[in-house]
């Protein structure tokens, strides 16, 4: 039917589009690029914009076929869920501001057993000011009930509400300095994926107590498989780095030791034992810390996570990777040595309880058959929730991974 105006002619109703909840408890997100401006006419599925949120940049498409009346934001602007980003409507409508024109009184809330009864409204405090002054205060758009009288017994004079009204207009300026008294300063904002990585890595280091066991294991023959194996997986379009050999040895170690492939629920005061093996591989974009993720790694060959890394880094950087693939991680690994570190402390990827990260290789006199000789080592720094995990535990766990990676034909065996 529809609704009618007097003359009988269909009214045609515009239509707001709100910030969707995405998932994984994102509550915001910045608005990083408009595919439309006002008037352009767009269909259903059209994207409309980039968002960006805590976890990667969402393409958001139009739910309705329609002409844009209104942009809800700039470009860079942040945008919470529930909040309009879009209004939508027919070719020809434009947005009209409706004001009510009596206060309504809503419903009495009603509860399962009946009703809930409506606490009484606040009294306002009496103003003290005399029929001139009220109607100064009326004309000059100024609340009478905000300002403290300086006349006799607490009564607002005339030049209080003209003080008001100066203090109204005068305009806030904001000073941001772009120097200190040592020099020049550059203000960047925390915005995106920086924002994201800063707040989770707070939220991680709040709630967790973290110890870092560190560690070397001796990669000489795992060098060698790698290279002998490199050329024929780079002829099936597959670069085999390191980190497949170690998601397997992790993969391996975390089933001996199912501790470390675990989450704490804090409400029910429980350890939640992981049965799956979904590997979380540090990725860095340049515009801050990704985590895509590795699923169902213990099925997969080396190649085939070989692979996966691969593709999941590269959509990381692009910006292009999607939500599910930044989801479901048990187990974190970052590779600081592939830009030359060689130990550190790193932060658990709340709300799993470990993080491995992995150093560079290098070339160390070690001792083997009572001779010093030359050997690639490979450094490794095994942060851990002291509340699930205990040292010894965490130092069992790397024994297994150094076994397996010392002697990579254990991974192919097993």
């Amino acid at each position: 039917m529809g609704n009618k105006k007097g003359n009988g002619v269909v009214k045609k109703m515009v239509k707001e589009f709100k910030f969707p909840d995405v998932g994984e408890g994102i509550t915001e997100g910045e608005i990083v690029k408009w595919h439309v401006k006002e008037g352009d006419k767009v269909k259903e599925d059209d994207v409309i914009a980039e968002v960006e949120t805590d976890k990667a940049v969402v393409e958001v498409p139009s739910p309705y076929s329609g002409v844009v009346l209104k942009l809800h934001g700039k470009e860079g602007d942040i945008i919470k869920v529930g909040e309009t980003l879009i209004t939508i409507g027919e070719e020809g409508e434009t947005i009209e501001k409706v004001e009510p024109k009596e206060k309504e009184v809503p419903p009495k809330a009603v509860a399962v057993v009946g009703e809930l009864e409506e606490a009484p409204e606040e009294e306002k405090p009496e103003v003290l000011a005399t029929p001139a002054v009220r109607k100064l205060a009326k004309d000059l758009r100024v609340d009478l009930s905000k300002i403290k009288g300086t006349g006799k017994g607490g009564r607002i004079t005339k030049e209080d509400v003209e003080k008001a009204a100066k203090e109204k207009e005068a305009p806030k300026i904001k000073v941001t300095r772009k120097y200190d008294m040592f020099g020049h300063l550059r203000r960047v904002p925390i915005r995106g994926i920086r924002r994201a990585t800063a707040k989770k890595m707070v939220e991680s280091w709040e709630k967790i107590p973290h110890v870092t066991h560190m560690d070397e294991a001796d990669i000489t023959h795992l060098v060698e498989v790698r290279n002998k194996y490199k050329a024929r997986a780079e002829e099936k379009g597959v670069k085999l780095t390191y980190l497949p050999f170690i998601v397997k040895a992790v993969v391996a170690a975390l089933k001996e030791h199912p501790y470390l492939n675990a989450s704490v629920d804090e409400e029910t005061n429980e350890i939640i034992l992981k049965e799956y093996y979904n590997i979380g591989i540090a990725v860095d974009t340049g515009d801050g810390l990704m985590v895509p993720v590795v699923k169902a790694a213990d099925q997969k060959t080396i190649l085939q996570i070989a692979e996966e890394i691969g593709r999941l880094a590269g959509l990381a950087k692009e910006r292009k990777i999607d939500l599910m693939d930044l989801q479901g991680g048990t187990f974190t690994i970052t590779n600081i040595g592939v830009i030359g570190g060689t130990y550190a402390t790193p932060i658990i990827n709340y709300p799993e309880v470990a993080i491995l990260g992995v150093g560079k290789i290098r070339d160390l006199p070690m001792v083997k058959d009572g001779e010093i000789v030359i050997r690639k080592n490979l450094s490794l720094s095994l942060s851990f929730d002291h509340r699930v995990v205990d040292g010894a535990e965490a130092a069992r766990f790397m024994n297994d991974v150094i076994k397996r990676l010392s002697d990579p034909d254990l991974l192919i065996v097993e």
